[in-house]
């Protein structure tokens, strides 16, 4: 650690989206032993529009600079990771990347050589990990017998000209050169993610179907994946960009022999939602509202501290990606949208 305060974890910010500002920010802010030392972005509007006075710029090497900064959360659009990633790497800094890891496989594979060479940590801020819900709904799998299926619904309303609170935005998630994709490669990452989590094991085969079926941007609006584990068992995703959001759009099933554990509205960057438990009657199962950003960000900065390990290897969060993509550029191409928001 760096020459901060005794016993503190500085962070760094590296992109100030709405993510950041909204859900990243206001939970690092609270976590004990950490504190914010520095803001980057390259658009300087994204750094007006965060509330505080924590020292900001446009400039990297500059925030990098910063004193008393031992760890960077990188929220840049996805074919901007490695770069950030790598420079903060060589500047001595832990880093959590956003997920997923790059916009590509090259790009992930070397920010992850990279920082095992720095002898710096690497963390991939998947939040679904930490979701309150999910981790009560790991301590149940037992209960549910043989597990056969997961099942994940995880979709939402992204138009081209989406933004988070009014205000001009950069929406890059459906830019294909910034994003690598669309609906596919920025919400399936979670589901493969959290179905190892709460299985103990990871999908090992995929595929996948691609749409573009009701926005006119130039990425998938949906898609359909399918996998297996080594043992057997099926994990299903549904993600999408075009599933409006007054409909129901965020359920995660876990099937077994003896139970099945049905969770709706975690899927997300609250704490929110619910958690059913069938055996075969219906238990409402309750948990903490605990930010998942909190635990991710507590966790992190425990291991950053050397007070606890990160549970998360990089080089298993890359073995996903590469899956995923793979996955993805096997896919059929999609036909084009029917022609616009519909």
């Amino acid at each position: 650690m760096s020459a901060g305060s005794p016993g503190t974890v500085g962070w760094g910010v590296a992109g100030c989206g709405w993510v950041a500002r909204d859900h990243a920010l206001p939970a690092l802010r609270a976590t004990p032993g950490a504190r914010v030392v520095a803001l980057h972005d390259r658009d300087g509007q994204a750094l007006d529009r965060v509330d505080g006075d924590t020292p900001r710029g446009t400039d990297l090497a500059a925030f990098l600079a910063s004193p008393g900064l031992d760890a960077v959360y990188v929220a840049v659009p996805n074919a901007a990771h490695r770069a950030v990633v790598e420079a903060a790497a060589a500047a001595g800094c832990a880093v959590l990347v956003e997920k997923p890891l790059a916009a590509d496989v090259a790009d992930a594979e070397a920010l992850v050589r990279t920082c095992r060479d720095a002898g710096e940590l690497l963390g991939t801020a998947y939040d679904q990990r930490w979701h309150p819900a999910h981790v009560r709904l790991r301590e149940l799998l037992p209960e549910l017998g043989t597990v056969t299926a997961v099942r994940v619904v995880y979709c939402c309303w992204l138009p081209a000209d989406w933004t988070p609170d009014g205000r001009p935005h950069d929406n890059w998630r459906v830019d294909p050169a910034r994003a690598g994709g669309g609906a596919a490669i920025d919400l399936a990452p979670h589901g493969l993610d959290l179905a190892g989590v709460l299985l103990g094991e990871d999908v090992e085969t995929l595929t996948a179907l691609l749409q573009r079926r009701v926005h006119g941007y130039p990425v998938d609006d949906g898609a359909l994946l399918a996998g297996r584990t080594a043992s057997g068992v099926l994990v299903d995703l549904h993600v999408a960009y075009n599933t409006p959001d007054a409909l129901p759009r965020r359920r995660l099933e876990v099937v077994g022999t003896r139970g099945m554990a049905v969770a709706v509205d975690t899927m997300g960057q609250t704490a929110g939602g619910s958690l059913t438990l069938y055996r075969p009657e219906p238990v409402d199962v309750p948990f903490p509202a605990t930010s998942p950003f909190a635990a991710q960000f507590a966790a992190f900065t425990a291991a950053v501290a050397g007070a606890a390990d990160w549970p998360y290897a990089p080089d298993r969060d890359l073995r996903l990606h590469r899956l995923l993509l793979t996955a993805l550029d096997d896919a059929a191409p999609e036909p084009a949208a029917l022609g616009g928001t519909r």
